[in-house]
């Protein structure tokens, strides 16, 4: 048979207290000693106490869980915001249930549905690059359980939560940095473009051309998953190209990379020949040859924001919707000095 659950009472009876203050004592109520406290929470430990959190969430309505859903956990920014977050979380005496979309829009919408029916007290999303309609989080908005999407946001959504970083700006700060350096035939491939991230940097990118009077070209635009695959397919394409273009733009660090070793393959000398920058500035694109310029902006700072935002509207100290835009940087490396083009313009936001 297995063994009976130990329960409050039975701590109480061994320490001759009451049942309440053996309830507090676990919490660590202010009302009772830490001394008391330690105590109760030893004798617990040794008698192989366990608290029952549905119970409790039952009684409160609370269940002290936040619910996470990003696109992949295999990337250094992802794994440096969720650090932030379980800090922010632990602290406020939160736990955090994490799960993967995998880049799949169906993912995504079972993850949420999975989350809401367990009753986590606020969500906090990544968007899949994939997903273009949002109404899987209309229960959430529906119960009044607060949703606050970080780093991609989507679009036509109105009046939602988000922690960003000024996406446009940073497009357009990298794509004049490519100009500054004399580019003039620049090829921008991107994420989903109904992601707001997406369509931010593009934006920034078609901002930039107009200040040297360069009309923007849809072709020279390509919409990707932005994978490791997906790098592959477009330096094939690029490698194609008659003429090439002399910059490439590219929305995240791992296509970035996996294009620059591609095109080098093929006897394409990099950045001689094309000028080639990321984004998110993953630790590889520091050890890369050349090493890869990339915009940086800091993950650990995003997760303990998008935490703080959340337990404020879960405790009603904030309303919605509340936005945050964090600032970047642009990290200059190899990828885009050469001597072919050697404008000594610094760039400008």
């Amino acid at each position: 048979m297995p063994k009976k659950e130990v329960t409050i009472y039975e701590i109480a009876k061994v320490l001759n207290i009451s049942a309440a203050t053996v309830s507090r004592g676990l919490k660590n109520h202010p009302s009772i000693s830490k001394k008391t406290c330690e105590k109760i929470q030893q004798t617990a430990r040794d008698m192989g106490y366990r608290s029952n959190a549905l119970a409790s969430s039952l009684r409160t309505n609370k269940s002290y869980t936040l619910g996470v859903i990003v696109p992949r956990l295999d990337s250094n920014f992802m794994s440096t915001v969720l650090a932030g977050m379980e800090k922010s979380a632990v602290e406020r005496g939160y736990h955090l249930i994490i799960m993967q979309s995998f880049e799949s829009a169906a993912k995504e919408i079972e993850c949420a549905r999975l989350l809401f029916n367990h009753r986590v007290d606020g969500l906090l999303v990544s968007t899949s690059s994939k997903s273009k309609d949002f109404k899987h989080f209309d229960p959430f908005h529906q119960k009044k359980i607060p949703v606050v999407f970080f780093d991609r946001a989507p679009l036509g959504l109105h009046s939602f939560n988000s922690v960003t970083i000024n996406n446009k700006l940073a497009g357009y700060s990298l794509t004049k940095l490519l100009l500054n350096q004399g580019a003039r035939n620049l090829l921008h491939i991107t994420g989903n473009t109904d992601l707001l991230v997406y369509r931010e940097r593009l934006e920034g990118f078609k901002d930039a051309l107009t200040t040297v009077k360069i009309p923007f070209a849809r072709e020279m635009v390509w919409s990707s998953g932005l994978s490791v695959e997906d790098g592959e397919l477009a330096a094939k394409k690029i490698a194609m190209m008659q003429p090439l273009p002399d910059a490439i733009f590219v929305s995240n660090d791992t296509c970035a990379i996996t294009i620059t070793k591609c095109l080098q393959k093929k006897g394409i000398k990099i950045p001689e020949e094309i000028l080639i920058a990321g984004f998110n500035d993953d630790p590889f694109s520091a050890l890369f040859t050349p090493g890869l310029t990339t915009i940086h902006y800091p993950g650990l700072e995003m997760g303990l924001k998008v935490v703080e935002i959340i337990i404020a509207l879960i405790n009603k100290e904030k309303t919605s919707p509340v936005t945050e835009v964090l600032d970047f940087e642009m990290i200059i490396r190899e990828s885009t000095t050469s001597r072919k083009h050697n404008s000594k313009e610094t760039p400008t936001a």
